[in-house]
């Protein structure tokens, strides 16, 4: 995946058919500009903009900074963010992307004074690439070994002072020295209902279209705690009032949502399926993550990083030493009588 292919964390807004510049234009717009136009962690968002005061009054970079939680919840858009509000130019990455210690030199080799470097997924970088940003991050140098055999020897190539945005999902993969290098370290939440209403509103007036209060909270109901999947909803709606002429009513809105398989607490088909399998082919569990995602036909990863996540916080599922299982709220939710339930009726 090059720098350039990389995009926003916080929303891909753009259609497959975009129809004009001024489209693009208002797709681009749904994405904040400043930490007063982002919506939700408003702790982090106070953080944030303590440190980059502090930086402009000393007239330097920004202290690096690490941004962990779950996707879709701002992570690129705040180093945006960042470099916007610094005045810097802001350079984008990708862990995976970087997966030799060359990799990593070039990139900062290239970086001008001041720039921001953001890398998703920074724990999934290589080690050597890992431990040469150990350096790179303190003193602003790396040593790049020239030669081979007895007669290398280590060149040290100053580089120009520049702020590291760091961004994962799962801050435990990272190693320790890597993560006491940032300078800040923020941990964002999912969003509350109310926060995501205020998220549609926002996004919904830049594509200008109009949707009622009860509307805008039966996306924010469904959109699983995360804005980006708000916006993704959003966009759902806006096509189904363009194709069948309607406004914005509840109506409307129940009716797109239901026909992309998305039910009234967020859950969509791979979610279902995850516990129908549990419950039906496995009796509540427990089951092994392979066995059940063979079961579903997704990869294991899929299911460990997408699906489980928001159904243990949501109680659906629990995690034992055994494997998965199905609680009691996911046999209430698909209108299935749970096991112990029906022991109680056969006692009575």
């Amino acid at each position: 995946m090059s720098d350039e292919a990389y995009t926003n964390d916080f929303d891909d807004v753009s259609d497959p058919n975009p129809q004009g510049d001024t489209e693009l234009a208002i797709e681009g717009a749904l994405r904040p500009q400043s930490l007063s136009e982002f919506v939700g962690q408003r702790k982090v968002r106070g953080q944030l903009q303590l440190l980059l005061d502090a930086a402009h009054m000393q007239g330097r970079a920004p202290d690096h900074i690490l941004l962990s939680g779950p996707p879709g919840l701002g992570k690129t858009t705040l180093a945006m963010i960042v470099a916007h509000e610094s005045g810097r130019a802001l350079r984008l990455s990708s862990g995976p992307a970087i997966q030799h210690a060359g990799d990593l030199a070039a990139l900062l080799s290239s970086l001008t004074p001041g720039e921001v470097l953001f890398i998703d997924e920074v724990h999934r970088m290589a080690r050597s690439a890992e431990e040469m940003l150990y350096l790179a991050m303190e003193d602003f140098r790396i040593d790049i070994m020239v030669g081979k055999g007895a007669g290398a020897t280590s060149v040290a190539l100053e580089l120009s002072p520049f702020t590291l945005v760091g961004a994962t999902t799962r801050s435990g993969l990272l190693p320790n020295p890597l993560r006491d290098r940032f300078g800040f370290t923020a941990h964002l939440e999912f969003y509350d209902p109310s926060e995501l209403e205020r998220v549609v509103e926002r996004s919904a007036s830049m594509l200008g279209i109009e949707i009622p209060g009860e509307g805008r909270a039966e996306i924010a109901r469904r959109s699983r705690g995360t804005p980006r999947i708000a916006n993704r909803l959003l966009r759902r709606v806006r096509d189904y009032m363009l194709v069948h002429d309607t406004g914005g009513t509840p109506e409307a809105v129940h009716a797109a949502l239901e026909l992309y398989d998305v039910d009234a607490i967020g859950l969509d088909r791979l979610d279902r399926a995850v516990l129908d399998a549990l419950i039906h082919r496995f009796r509540g569990g427990p089951v092994g993550l392979n066995t059940l995602a063979v079961t579903v036909g997704e990869e294991p990863e899929t299911i460990e990083s997408v699906v489980e996540p928001y159904l243990v916080r949501i109680g659906f599922m629990g995690r034992t030493p055994r494997g998965r299982i199905a609680t009691a709220l996911a046999y209430d939710h698909l209108g299935v009588v749970s096991p112990d339930h029906a022991a109680k009726l056969h006692d009575l």
